[in-house]
């Protein structure tokens, strides 16, 4: 019943984007206003692509095993928060939710640009319109979430246990909000590129929906780095893993695309840099979905492995940036060339420079995503590309992109100089104090270590200067650079102060080291709703006479049959204790991974001060002058 009326409402969605397409043609050069027709019909277009994931998530909650996509990510012993969770915790569910989150964006898109031309809002709903009809498309033809099944199975195959998870339920919606976000920047700017509508005014109402997605998308990767820290049990938040990679890149575009939108806001600059941006920001964005459905990454993260559904996507992608290049060289005519020189010593200049680190750290993850499936492709060999390769590419470039980003802020437009800026000079010196008095007792890479702690202090105190000195002025720049310089100080302080110990115990066991014991008490049965757990007690013995109790728990899940590792941390403002245990095979011994990372939580304090200086741009009544 459910299904029925998800898979008719998808076709009704489909149909109703035609008639959008075939109205807004007619009604491109009729008005002067756009017709509230159009704007009708978007609203049920809308309708139907919600009635239709309603009906798949009322499929899961009712455990209908008649559909296939149910059958095979639910369970009837499956609570019910992630029976709702499992509708978009698998390819064809997930799809359904961008084409749910493209549809609801190019709508609210309608109703908040009434103060732009009729023509702009027409082309913007066009090219959505495009892309939105390739989702509904692929997803019927290739990805339909309402096949049937016959006869009827009685149970289903159960979703992932690593994907039962609070953060990871929560995940996916946000993130794609920040993908799918993207679509709208990129239909704005080649219907703005197409009638040369490339203004001040243009960049001040895009600003918006940037933000918008870059703060959807920071939060996103936000939840994807707590889930990978707690529940794979690595002891990590970030792992260079590709899908990992595939929601930085956009990120990575989306943050350079907003500070181009601020110099085209001010001097009507960099409009090149503004298109190719919102172009690649998409491209990336789609690029993700093709990685992760194609089945040609191996990832804890993929959907699916269906080369004929990344062949689609693929080819959507193609037509898609051949469209939007077309656009670009033909459309697009720089502005008067005196504009887009400037002086050397300027804030637009500090943003160039910034944005060109940005591309160059953009490209280091993309080649490191990508070659290996291309060596793959081309020669058969298998490789990994890992940390080793992003620090050694990256940490170089890392330290003066960050005294870049200290230093531009403090400079005006048009014309700077460096007289009254004194502090400058005396907080460098006082960064590299600070830098060698933590970096003196290291053994190795002691130069690299002290010149990148040295450039991360720097940054963190120059911003930390402004929140005392400008007090409210430029508060959301400041919060955001804040945040990002306390984010590369902790994960640089907490990757050179980490420890882990690696050993295996038996029950009243204890393992013995200069700075701690760790004693192995007993273990703990229980049966859980559609898991067994076996919980261990460890006690912690520092060799400051301090203890601590850590229970790391192992699951052995019903449907499917998986065992996994639950991690127990203690945490607080400065340092985390991560403990996580697992079998031995044919042994009685159990393998324990005990680590002291210190300051963890600021790395999750420092994104949310990130996010939210994004969030406050949208509460500022007036634009710096």
């Amino acid at each position: 019943m459910f299904s029925l009326i998800g898979y008719y409402s998808l076709v009704f969605g489909l149909l109703f984007s035609f008639l959008i397409v075939l109205l807004s043609i007619k009604n491109f050069r009729d008005k002067n206003i756009l017709n509230d027709k159009i704007i009708s019909l978007t609203f049920f277009q809308l309708f139907f692509v919600i009635m239709s994931f309603l009906g798949l998530i009322a499929s899961f909650i009712n455990s209908d095993f008649s559909n296939e996509t149910v059958f095979n990510h639910s369970h009837t012993t499956k609570p019910l928060f992630y029976k709702i969770s499992g509708t978009w915790g698998n390819h064809e569910g997930s799809l359904l939710l961008w084409l749910l989150v493209l549809t609801l964006f190019i709508f609210i898109f309608l109703l908040r640009s009434k103060d732009q031309t009729k023509q702009y809002r027409i082309l913007t709903l066009l090219f959505q319109q495009i892309i939105i009809i390739g989702f509904f498309i692929f997803i019927i033809k290739t990805s339909n979430p309402f096949n049937y099944i016959f006869p009827v199975p009685k149970e289903g195959l159960g979703l992932n246990p690593i994907l039962q998870d609070p953060a990871l339920a929560i995940h996916p919606p946000i993130l794609y909000l920040g993908y799918v976000g993207s679509s709208i920047i990129f239909s704005s700017t080649l219907a703005a590129t197409s009638l040369g509508y490339i203004s001040r005014e243009w960049a001040k109402h895009i600003k918006k929906w940037v933000l918008v997605s870059w703060i959807f998308l920071t939060f996103g990767i936000l939840l994807g780095s707590i889930w990978a820290y707690y529940e794979l049990g690595w002891g990590g938040f970030w792992f260079w893993d590709p899908v990992e990679n595939v929601s930085l890149m956009p990120w990575l575009a989306l943050t350079t695309l907003f500070h181009c939108i601020l110099v085209l806001e001010k001097r009507l600059i960099l409009t090149s840099w503004v298109i190719i941006l919102s172009i690649s920001t998409f491209a990336l964005s789609m690029c993700g979905t093709f990685l992760v459905r194609s089945g040609i990454l191996n990832s804890v993260h993929t959907f699916a492995n269906d080369p004929e559904r990344g062949l689609f996507i693929l080819i959507f992608l193609f037509c898609l940036i051949f469209l939007a290049l077309f656009i670009f060289f033909f459309f697009h005519r720089v502005q008067n060339k005196d504009t887009n020189s400037f002086f050397w010593l300027s804030k637009e200049t500090s943003i160039l420079i910034n944005n060109w680190f940005m591309m160059y750290f953009l490209s280091v993850v993309l080649i490191g995503t990508v070659y290996p499936i291309f060596l793959e492709v081309l020669s058969s060999e298998k490789i990994s590309v890992g940390p080793p390769f992003y620090n050694k590419l990256i940490i170089p470039f890392l330290i003066p992109f960050l005294f870049a980003m200290a230093i531009g802020p403090k400079l005006k437009w048009i014309k700077s100089n460096l007289e009254n800026k004194l502090f400058l000079i005396i907080f460098f010196i006082i960064s590299l104090f600070l830098s060698i008095s933590i970096t003196r007792n290291l053994n190795s890479s002691f130069l690299i270590n002290t010149v990148l702690i040295a450039s991360a202090f720097y940054l963190f105190l120059i911003t930390l200067r402004d929140f005392v000195i400008n007090k409210f002025k430029n508060l959301s720049q400041t919060i955001a650079h804040f945040g990002f310089s306390l984010l590369i100080l902790s994960i640089l302080l907490n990757n050179i102060f980490s420890t882990e110990i690696i050993t295996n115990l038996k029950i009243g066991e204890t393992f013995r080291s200069e700075k701690f014991n760790i004693n192995f008490e007993k273990i703990e049965q229980q049966n859980k709703q559609n898991f067994r757990s076996i919980t261990g007690k460890f006690n912690i013995k520092n060799s400051n006479g301090t203890s601590e109790v850590l229970n790391p728990e192992l699951r052995i899940y019903n449907q499917p049959n998986i065992v996994t590792s639950e991690a127990d941390i203690k945490m607080n403002m400065f340092t985390d204790k991560f403990m996580t245990m697992n079998l031995v095979q044919n042994q009685e011994h159990f393998n324990i991974r005990y680590q002291v990372k210190p300051f963890m939580i600021w790395i999750w304090i420092s994104v949310m001060l990130i996010s939210f200086g994004g969030i406050i741009t949208f509460f500022k009544k007036k634009y710096e002058k």
